[in-house]
């Protein structure tokens, strides 16, 4: 690598299409280290020579073999997201090389290596045996880096590996051959990487490999891959320059192991612990809702933090045409869409297709108490209102920054859903990507009850719960709740009753985020556990209630 931080990993070896992606590993920059360096180091961190460019982040992404480094040039005034993995000598790329090449033969006799248990050690065996069956004289610092080159581009993500691995990468996109991938940070939003892939048979050999791990075909013919891999990361990419005139592209959007909770939610500015108390008592009580906002709003999340406090006995059935929901529950059946083959029939769909439709109608048959919709857009949007009027708590993400715009949305094609059908739903959340400073952050701009309908002036009636307010960047009560009083009479309380379990629910909130608990099993044993006894989850936490105030 070069000594220069805003230097590019040239990636330009051609590979054949089915096999897996090869890449030209990182030579040693002599001009960086010492001569010493490379035999004690897995990885050797080059330099920063131009005063220019100054580091801000350094991350370990998999040490000692991958990291990443974030740099600011003064000069351009942008920022660069540099991977760094382990610099290879002349020798050990020939080397390389041959072991690939050796490796795809038996592979491709063996049919390749997606039924073996242990891929990982199954490949690192095979460079061990390969070097100690030719007598090769190689330091056991060379065979971790010729290892990790292996692993990382037969089992994993070849030259966008260090990426995926990076947790706190949320987006990865190639726009085409010889223009450097970008990415989407948490941290640092949109930045340019310092890798560019050169050769377009490498680009288009990567893009064939994804679709293998979708377990699914792209070519000249079928040149679109939407698709889901089995670790859950989304990938969408085209073929070559059928449809896109600067070559192959994909976007990899990363699955969240560990999903978004309430505490980060908090955390992040997103909503405070009065409006997260205020979903949980929702979802508890079976309130059916939408999030809507643009896209990179954060609905997802939002709507995987707020299905955490679902009642662990309720039975749960998401439906999602990409795997996104992640919940601990036991009585949960995650679904997703699927393509079907061949030319589209009369009914509009191909062979073997399940959409988001048949998904809808067969989950209604399984008889659950809270029905989870990735996101709605088609015809199955009226079967999801037609659930919700019949007792089903149903959750949903939408494409609308207002309810007018949700409205109009849902009433016009391609969903045709009669405004009547509306007031079935309870509540709306509306979130946004706004500025706070000079940051782009994720605020849930309102929480909205539907109170109603108006059948002279064909109008939804609306009360706004809460509101987030630019100035002082904070959220404000606007005074009433409509769904407190509905679970005041259910559960025969008084507004005494009522405002005490609220102000317990916020206190367990408060409790989770002051001592930083955000593993979605931690908040589930503390949710789990306040719904089996209450008052010993307060008792825990250290809650007293406050003195009632004494008039006279």
């Amino acid at each position: 690598m070069s000594a220069e931080a805003g230097s590019h990993h040239r990636i330009a070896v051609p590979v054949k299409r089915a096999r897996p992606v090869t890449v030209t590993p990182t030579p040693v920059a002599n001009e960086t280290v010492s001569p010493d360096a490379s035999q004690t180091l897995v990885t050797i961190i080059p330099a920063i020579t131009d005063p220019m460019i100054k580091e801000v982040d350094f991350i370990q992404v998999q040490p000692p073999f991958s990291y990443a480094r974030v740099t600011f040039d003064d000069r351009k005034k942008e920022f660069l997201y540099e991977i760094i993995e382990p610099q290879l000598n002349r020798r050990e790329r020939d080397l390389l090389a041959e072991i690939k090449e050796s490796l795809n033969r038996i592979l491709g006799a063996e049919g390749g290596i997606s039924k073996m248990a242990d891929k990982r050690a199954y490949l690192r065996g095979s460079v061990e045996s390969y070097v100690k069956s030719r007598a090769i004289n190689l330091s056991s610092l060379s065979l971790e880096r010729l290892s990790y080159y292996i692993l990382r581009d037969f089992v994993g993500y070849g030259p966008v590996d260090v990426l995926v691995n990076d947790l706190g990468v949320e987006d990865i996109s190639c726009d085409g051959v010889g223009v450097p991938i970008y990415i989407f940070h948490q941290k640092y939003e949109s930045l340019r990487t310092n890798i560019i892939i050169e050769d377009e048979d490498v680009l288009n050999g990567f893009i064939v490999m994804l679709g293998q791990r979708c377990s699914k075909q792209v070519s000249v013919s079928s040149p679109i891959l939407d698709g889901t891999t089995p670790e859950g990361h989304r990938i969408q990419a085209t073929y070559s320059r059928e449809v896109t005139t600067r070559g192959g592209t994909f976007t990899i959007r990363r699955f969240k192991e560990k999903p978004w909770t309430p505490v980060e939610l908090i955390k992040a500015g997103t909503a405070s612990p009065e409006m997260v108390a205020y979903l949980w008592l929702a979802a508890e009580n079976g309130e059916s809702l939408i999030i809507c906002g643009g896209p990179a709003a954060g609905k997802t999340s939002t709507l995987n933090a707020i299905a955490l406090f679902i009642p662990p006995t309720a039975k749960i059935v998401s439906l999602e045409d990409t795997r996104e929901v992640n919940l601990p529950h036991e009585n949960w059946i995650p679904g997703a869409t699927r393509s079907g083959t061949g030319d589209r029939g009369p009914d509009g769909k191909a062979a073997g297709e399940v959409d988001m439709f048949d998904l809808v109608r067969a989950a209604l048959r399984q008889r659950p108490n809270y029905i989870i919709v990735g996101e709605v857009r088609g015809k199955e949007t009226y079967t999801m209102f037609q659930a919700m009027a019949t007792g089903h708590t149903t959750y949903s993400t939408m494409h609308a920054d207002s309810v007018k715009s949700m409205v109009n949305r849902l009433e016009n094609p391609p969903i045709n859903t009669p405004r009547i059908l509306l007031s079935a739903l309870r509540i709306v959340i509306i979130q946004a990507q706004v500025r706070a400073g000079d940051q782009s952050v994720r605020r849930v701009k309102q929480i909205l009850e539907i109170v109603g309908f108006e059948p002279e002036t064909n109008e939804l009636i609306t009360n706004t719960v809460y509101e987030w307010e630019p100035a002082g960047d904070k959220f404000a009560y606007k005074g009433h709740s409509f769904m407190l009083d509905t679970i005041m009479e259910f559960k025969n309380l008084t507004h005494e009753g009522i405002d005490a379990e609220f102000d317990r629910r916020v206190a367990v909130v408060k409790y989770m985020a002051q001592h930083n608990i955000t593993d979605h099993r931690d908040i589930w044993k503390l949710i789990t556990g306040y719904y089996r006894d209450p008052a010993a989850v307060m008792e825990r936490i250290g809650y007293k209630a406050p003195e009632p105030e004494v008039t006279g």
